[in-house]
């Protein structure tokens, strides 16, 4: 069998090699040298998050010899990442470069000691979301069934911090994680504030073929103008969580579910509609709950709770110490206090932290006024404007 070959026959020339031709219009010539300067900067980045790691390992070993409990520092990273974001504003995305470094410090902070977080379940839920923000995906992360779990996960030191929702921008407070403040020993540590974005996840095609819509109560009254709208005639279910919901649509190809972006990419249903919450603000305040609160940054929030006697005026005098004193309220819910019937207590967020002069005086004439005062955290203020900011411009149709 005879075989080809490029070479030329013996005793004829070789032919000339073929002129180049005209360069790709779509590979410039600098391209090639532009990739090779972004090979060496990624080279150079690797090699410096591997010197972080090694700094880091090191913090680890002084604080083992300090005896130091918790190795997690929240306001130290707090103020990283506002160094950052001001340093490179302009250069890079503010968002990115929060995102990014919450990564690395998450990374390095597993080379110490892997932080443990405990949040409201299942995966895919927004209170994952809110602990992913947070803590970065180096954590390690606990699932719990309840809110109640999640403070029995912290309490009991199974983990370092608890992330719950406290309260949403359309509905208001969530009862579950006001009682089991009310009747916990732990504090907030951290609020976060997160944009929520409901989905309507289904393996139908239209919306006409949708016979039910299951998701967490919340979600639903939060999606409840529109689902009204555009499927009058489907079922509407409650579950545990719009994870819960995801599931069930599983199994069913005329049913939908109201949830996040995120249970589509974890469980492989597609998104029939973007955008459907009532309100394009909708938002929901996570907290972070643990042992001890926030150190004061100048910025804070302190969260407490109080109880009253049925005396004519009882409440409007307690009110008046803080507007005597210059401390501004910025939220008040009245709650069952659960030990006697039809006595109340009032869960108030006001701004400043416990240490501060002003609270401290508050506070002392508040005491003398109440049945029953209760200082559940002091911690940083976060950003509810700016979060709200970056919500979507509404619902589709």
């Amino acid at each position: 069998m005879k075989t080809l070959s490029n070479q030329p026959t013996p005793g004829t020339k070789a032919a000339p090699p073929a002129p180049p031709g005209p360069a790709d219009p779509a590979k410039p010539p600098e391209l090639g040298g532009a990739r090779a300067r972004i090979d060496a900067l990624d080279d150079e980045i690797l090699d410096l998050l591997g010197r972080r790691a090694d700094v880091a390992k090191q913090i680890a070993t002084a604080k083992r010899a300090a005896a130091v409990e918790v190795f997690h520092d929240p306001e130290r990273e707090r103020q990283v990442l506002e160094r950052l974001m001001q340093r490179g504003e302009g250069r890079f995305p503010r968002d990115a470069i929060r995102a990014v470094f919450r990564e690395v410090m998450s990374a390095c902070l597993s080379v110490e000691e892997p932080l443990r977080v405990a949040y409201l379940g299942p995966e895919g839920t927004y209170s994952q979301m809110a602990a992913r923000h947070l803590f970065g995906l180096s954590a390690r992360y606990r699932e719990c069934a309840t809110i109640e779990a999640v403070f029995d996960a912290v309490e009991s030191r199974d983990v370092t911090y608890g992330v719950v929702p406290f309260e949403n921008s359309t509905e208001g407070a969530v009862s579950m994680t006001s009682d089991a403040m009310l009747e916990g020993q732990l504090m907030i540590r951290q609020e976060y504030v997160l944009p929520v974005a409901h989905c309507l996840l289904a393996t139908a095609t239209s919306l006409s073929s949708i016979m039910t819509v299951y998701s967490h109560p919340q979600a639903l009254a939060q999606s409840r103008e529109w689902l009204g709208k555009h499927v009058p005639r489907a079922q509407i279910i409650q579950t545990t969580s719009t994870t819960a919901a995801v599931r069930e649509v599983l199994a069913d190809d005329r049913a939908a579910a109201v949830a996040a972006e995120l249970s589509s990419e974890i469980y492989g249903v597609p998104i029939l509609r973007r955008n459907i919450q009532d309100r394009p603000e909708n938002a929901t305040r996570f907290v972070v709950i643990a042992k001890e609160d926030a150190k004061p940054t100048g910025n804070d929030r302190t969260t407490l709770a109080f109880a009253v006697s049925h005396k004519q005026g009882a409440l409007r005098r307690v009110l008046s110490e803080f507007e005597t004193a210059g401390v501004n309220l910025s939220r008040i819910e009245s709650r069952p206090s659960r030990k006697e019937a039809w006595q109340y207590v009032f869960l108030v967020d006001v701004e400043g932290h416990r240490t501060d002069p002003a609270l401290v005086q508050a506070l002392a004439a508040v005491k003398k006024n109440v049945s029953f005062l209760k200082v559940i955290g002091s911690y940083p203020r976060a950003d509810v404007f700016t979060a709200v900011a970056k919500m979507a411009s509404g619902p589709d149709d």
